[in-house]
């Protein structure tokens, strides 16, 4: 009997082990950034959860919203709600490329917009918009050219679509083969050392007849990951 249940213990060890990336983990105070250990069950993690708020932001429309509730689910603030701050002074005029994905000719006025999401004191994503103003609305256009609130917010009442142009992983925890038994980096003796970004999308929205209006172009950075490393669910460790 002591055998047997030894061998579920065992076997309960194997499973968490696996299935550590599927948790969130530990509450985290604001103002905090905690390190992960560089091992290759951090390395995993991190690759899982990258790759969960990836499937997230491409299957919702919002940016935003979908950054609102990963601030919330990772407790990456007391006040988990996503705050937009305006960049000025860095304008990027709509070339041919973005003028092509908006369907607009040269003369068509299209504004410029950079702002950086942020989740308590922790900047999410630095995000560059070129919009037609033609096709918001005046209080639309207003709250934009005045205020820092976000660009999701604000057209949220146009019902809007969006299409995911490219999805790019900026980083790769885990060589390429790994799942096939590629050989694993070796653990470090310190924290693991994550890029200023590990996640881009170009992406356009569109009204709900297909009329686009926005083009996009999304940078995730570390600070989505400032949450303490994922922990196995109770008893993991018995």
């Amino acid at each position: 009997m002591r055998t047997a249940r030894g061998r579920r213990l065992g076997l309960r060890r194997l499973l968490c082990a696996s299935l550590v990336v599927a948790f969130a983990g530990l509450p985290a105070r604001a103002e905090e950034a905690p390190a992960w250990p560089d091992t290759a069950v951090s390395r995993l993690a991190a690759l899982a959860l990258v790759q969960t708020l990836n499937a997230d932001l491409l299957s919702h429309a919002s940016a935003t919203l979908t950054l609102d509730r990963w601030c919330a689910a990772h407790r990456l603030a007391d006040k988990p709600v996503i705050v937009a701050d305006r960049v000025r002074g860095q304008d990027k005029p709509a070339g041919a490329e973005i003028r092509g994905l908006l369907k607009v000719d040269a003369d068509e006025p299209v504004r410029y917009r950079r702002v950086q999401l942020r989740c308590g004191d922790k900047v999410l994503s630095e995000a560059d918009n070129w919009y037609l103003p033609a096709r918001l609305t005046a209080a639309m256009n207003e709250t934009l050219e005045t205020t820092d609130t976000s660009f999701g917010r604000v057209v949220k009442p146009l019902d809007f679509r969006r299409t995911t142009l490219t999805s790019r992983l900026l980083w790769q925890p885990l060589p390429e083969g790994w799942d096939m038994g590629a050989p694993l980096p070796p653990p470090g003796p310190g924290a693991l050392a994550l890029p200023a970004f590990l996640l881009e999308h170009r992406a356009v929205l569109t009204l709900p007849d297909g009329t686009p209006f926005s083009a996009l172009v999304e940078s995730y950075t570390r600070q989505v990951l400032a949450f303490p490393p994922p922990v196995g669910p109770p008893g993991a460790a018995e």
